[in-house]
């Protein structure tokens, strides 16, 4: 009975001072205690830019004359929808995915001025889209439709208009029928060539369903996007240089196309790793995105230039790029490389590469001759550039 006692009486004891001690430590050090904002959640660790446009500022005003440019020059006001090309104000043949970026560069115009004419324009484009492709928004590369849905996306975020995520659901459940065991996995280019898997249809795909994860709140986007990350990751990277290659297996031999290297590849690798590392605060997500930029930054500059990648498709990569640059930018700002770089292209193309009327050159220190052009896709990637430049000045 003594003991028993005995212990219990310690026991009481060794609780009264413990009590005691963690009452003073709490009184005289709770400077020290950590405020909510300090601790090391995702949330928390992950800087996010803001973005405060400021209207008086010099690429504030670049941006808005090059909007009034790309309207002036190619906008069809019969048929509601932009010329393929200029001067020869074409229109015939469905440019899906050239129209998805046109979409994108209104939406960016829209956010920075909250300007409704922007919105308008958009609104007109999707419904003559829609109008041209047999009165139905999806069509059969998997790439063109996961552009065309981005953009509606961006354009649903701001606006949440019921009519614009129907669209981008509906695309989303056809693009995901892509995804097939071919080469290993991996989202199709096309549906007629479904063994034949690419970066352009795959990385933007993770974009996309990141984003939509971020919209709508479903896991399941979340695990498609982390999914076709990894896919693209271990497929089409050299993870020794920081190159993407274009595609596998698009000859049917199950080789990679080792040789075609564009811009754009390289641009929405960057995206899609930006918004994985954005959502989980995983490290490698970003060092990923940062080794592909770094790398980007010296394979396709010359002389302070981005390089000519002629029309056609191609004159929209390198604006898709610099998109997806900025993407990154926006959470590394102390990556300076990128916003001198945008800076030094501004500057090119404002003295060297815009003719008379307002219309680009492919090389951005060349301009075409006066009264000449070239595709929309030319136009639409220097508007990309003066709308990106607007973005990495607003952020301070």
């Amino acid at each position: 009975m003594y003991n028993i006692n005995r212990n219990k009486f310690l026991t009481v004891i060794i609780l009264i001072i413990t009590g005691t001690i963690l009452f003073s430590c709490g009184e005289n050090n709770i400077e020290n205690i950590p405020e909510i904002s300090e601790v090391n959640t995702t949330e928390e660790t992950i800087y996010m830019a803001e973005v405060n446009f400021d209207k008086d500022s010099v690429s504030y005003k670049y941006a808005d004359k090059a909007q009034d440019n790309l309207i002036k020059n190619y906008w069809n006001e019969n048929g509601s929808i932009f010329f393929d090309k200029y001067p020869e104000i074409t229109a015939g043949h469905l440019n899906y995915w050239w129209l998805a970026h046109s979409i994108d560069v209104l939406v960016d115009a829209y956010i920075r001025t909250g300007e409704k004419k922007y919105k308008d324009y958009a609104d007109k484009i999707i419904s003559s889209v829609i109008k041209k492709n047999k009165n139905k928004i999806i069509n059969d590369y998997y790439d063109d439709m996961e552009w065309m849905a981005l953009a509606i996306l961006r354009l649903y975020d701001q606006t949440k208009e019921q009519k614009y995520i129907d669209y981008v659901e509906e695309l989303w459940a056809d693009i995901i029928k892509g995804w097939n065991d071919n080469m290993g996995g991996g989202i199709a280019w096309r549906k007629q060539q479904i063994d034949y898997k690419n970066t352009p249809a795959n990385a933007p795909a993770a974009i996309l369903a990141a984003r939509l994860y971020n919209t709508l709140g479903n896991e399941v986007y979340l695990n498609w996007a982390e999914k076709i990350f990894v896919f693209t990751d271990e497929n089409l990277v050299d993870s020794e240089t920081g190159q993407i290659w274009d595609g596998i297996n698009r000859e049917g031999n199950g080789k990679i196309d080792k040789n075609w290297c564009f811009t754009y590849c390289h641009g929405v690798y960057i995206g899609a790793a930006v918004e994985l590392y954005k959502i989980t605060g995983e490290q490698s997500y970003l060092d990923k995105a940062v080794k592909i930029a770094e790398f980007t930054l010296e394979k396709f500059i010359k002389n302070d230039c981005f390089i000519d990648e002629g029309e056609g498709d191609g004159g929209l990569f390198k604006g898709i790029l610099l998109r997806y640059l900025t993407e990154l930018y926006k959470i590394k700002p102390d990556f300076t490389q990128i916003k001198n770089k945008l800076n030094d292209n501004v500057y090119f193309l404002r003295q060297s590469g815009t003719n008379s009327d307002g219309l680009y050159g492919k090389s951005w220190d060349k301009a075409p001759k006066d009264g000449k052009g070239y595709d929309l896709t030319v136009q639409l990637s220097g508007v990309m550039l003066y709308e990106m430049m607007a973005v990495i000045d607003s952020i301070k």
